[in-house]
């Protein structure tokens, strides 16, 4: 019987601010199983974005434990937290968050950069490049993000995240910053992630129309997770090939 990937048990997190105590986590429970694509969403103050910060090993939990792949990552040194985010999670971020002084190849190249023993050169570019090429960016690979579109930049920012060939790929409002047409480019590329590489994807969002695209959805109101639905996915292939002809995508 295939374990999950993502075990939540009970997780809690208090924030002090002042006198005061804010509960963004009230006792979640959850399992997410290898190749599931997770959207999670929730209005403003939810704890969705707390709950995303726990699952990328960015914060730890007040109570309860967390498993990743069996490993319990909940009371880990920050230290071992970041050498778990950098062996096991990629992230893929709304504002892209690419350095605007390197090229798309360097960008990607970072997380590499934290391997331990570091990888050689060479090696870390041809990696590197491999990832820009599975994205269809080999030819922008000595452009600047000021060069590329946000639609490019996106898809950058993805290859960076999978550079390490993770098993898990965090995106937080991914399409947020982008038009509908490269929205849809955007959750293509991640429902082929999962389809063909069975890498499991969560996704944080607060448009449902982007929550539709996973196989499941949870809803976070209030530090409690109030449904946990299965989900029959939108194709964005499909949306892909009725928005035809596209030029090269924004």
């Amino acid at each position: 019987m295939t374990s999950p990937l993502i075990s939540l048990q009970d997780l809690k997190k208090r924030y002090q601010l002042g006198d005061n105590t804010v509960h963004a986590l009230r006792g979640a429970t959850l399992d997410i199983m290898p190749g599931e694509f997770v959207a999670i969403t929730g209005p403003s103050g939810s704890g969705k974005s707390t709950l995303m910060h726990i699952l990328g090993c960015l914060d730890r939990p007040t109570e309860g434990r967390y498993l990743l792949g069996g490993q319990d990552v909940s009371n880990l040194s920050r230290d071992q937290l970041a050498d778990i985010r950098n062996r096991q999670i990629g992230f893929v971020f709304q504002g892209f968050n690419l350095l605007p002084r390197t090229t798309a190849l360097e960008n990607v190249e970072v997380p590499l950069l934290y391997s331990r023993p570091l990888m050689p050169a060479p090696e870390r570019r041809a990696k590197a490049l491999a990832a820009l090429t599975s994205m269809g960016l080999a030819d922008r690979a000595d452009h600047h993000p000021s060069q590329l579109s946000g639609g490019q930049q996106q898809r950058v920012a993805i290859a960076r995240a999978l550079v390490n060939e993770p098993s898990l790929i965090l995106a937080d409002e991914p399409t947020g910053n982008l038009d509908t047409r490269t929205s849809i480019e955007v959750m293509r590329t991640l429902q082929e992630l999962r389809e063909k590489r069975s890498i499991t994807i969560v996704l944080i969002t607060h448009e449902p129309d982007i929550a539709a695209y996973g196989t499941r959805v949870i809803s976070v109101r209030d530090g409690l997770i109030r449904s946990d639905t299965p989900n029959q996915p939108r194709s964005a292939t499909d949306e892909q090939i009725a928005l035809e002809p596209i030029a090269d995508v924004a």
